[in-house]
């Protein structure tokens, strides 16, 4: 998803969140173009700050063979998603859209 992607998946995970009250919510998506360009088209980016999810995620990527690699959510790069008309921006700065896209949707 791109910026207007991320708007209807973040309506998405808090339907999912508030509505289906779900223990993990596992979102697949590239986040952006900018992921395909970091990992290619066959490692998968994970973004969670939950350090148990991950090493849970990563379990499952290694048994099944399909490849992931987790990626940093820089919380200095929150700064990027502030705005002058919103509460949120989604859309980051020109660098860092990957990590960005992740930052926002942790809003959700």
């Amino acid at each position: 998803t791109d910026a207007e992607g991320r708007l209807t998946l973040a309506d998405a995970l808090v339907y999912t969140d508030k509505e289906l009250k779900c223990e993990k919510i596992i979102e697949l998506s590239t986040l952006t173009g900018a992921c395909m360009i970091s990992l290619g088209l066959d490692v998968a980016g994970v973004w969670t700050a939950n350090d148990e999810l991950a090493t849970e995620l990563a379990d499952v990527s290694k048994s099944t063979g399909d490849k992931s690699w987790r990626m940093p959510l820089v919380k200095e790069y929150n700064e990027q998603l502030k705005s002058k008309f919103a509460d949120l921006s989604n859309l980051g700065g020109r660098y860092g859209g990957a990590i960005t896209a992740g930052l926002f949707l942790q809003n959700f």
